[in-house]
């Protein structure tokens, strides 16, 4: 089954069925690989970034070894140590009257743990999106084709089934099409459901021993600029 006679042969619409499915096929791997390296990259960033912290000396070198890392480790680093500054500074104001240090260095690290964790489910909604539409655009793509098929059969008065196995057989294309989109989309889905989530307990571990951390050595992060 030559997919070429398809858009030789069909109308406009299974024609643009079909470059739907196709954009949808060359999204999902474009998603795949772009999200596996970055959740790859991710991983690793957060184990340089944690070694860093926790080798540190103190608290400014810490701080000067984290100031530009890409890792959310690092994010929520610089998050905890600038809630700590903001306080110390602001402790007269009215902000650090309402609240105590520990429920504000909370605020602000509960803040960055929200802002990390949402970056890391981009393009899911994308990916759920055509593991769920695909199979239902690639089955109307058959059924118009089928409809089309018939009708011109119909037409010129040809029933035999040479005249119906091929233009019904290139309709049946279009579910085969969607599901080669939604099945790499649906998998890839949950495999990175999976993986965000082993990051994300990672990450809300790292906070509640940042935040212990930050709480315990309070007075040496006076210095912290």
């Amino acid at each position: 089954m030559n997919l070429l006679t398809v858009f030789k042969q069909g109308d406009a619409i299974l024609i643009a069925v079909f470059l739907i499915l196709i954009a949808m096929s060359v999204l999902t791997w474009t998603l795949i690989i772009s999200r596996g390296l970055r959740i790859a990259r991710t991983r690793r960033d957060n184990r340089e970034a944690e070694a860093a912290l926790w080798e540190a000396k103190d608290w400014q070198s810490a701080q000067a070894q984290l100031a530009e890392h890409p890792a959310p480790v690092a994010a929520l680093t610089r998050d905890g140590l600038a809630a700590m500054k903001h306080y110390r500074e602001h402790a007269s104001a009215s902000l650090g009257q309402s609240c105590d240090l520990n429920e504000f260095v909370t605020r602000a690290i509960r803040r960055g743990l929200s802002r990390e964790t949402g970056r890391l489910e981009t393009g899911m909604t994308l990916l759920a999106s055509i593991g769920s539409t695909a199979p239902f655009i690639g089955l109307f793509g058959t059924v118009w084709g089928i409809y089309h098929a018939l009708v011109n059969i119909g037409a010129a008065g040809q029933v035999s089934i040479g005249a119906v196995s091929g233009p019904i057989g290139e309709a049946l294309i279009a579910t085969a099409a969607g599901l080669a989109a939604a099945i790499p989309a649906v998998l890839a889905y949950n495999a990175f459901i999976r993986m965000n989530r082993v990051i994300g307990q990672d990450l809300d571990h790292f906070a509640h021993d940042l935040h212990a951390q930050l709480l315990t050595e309070a007075g040496a992060i006076d210095g912290v600029r």
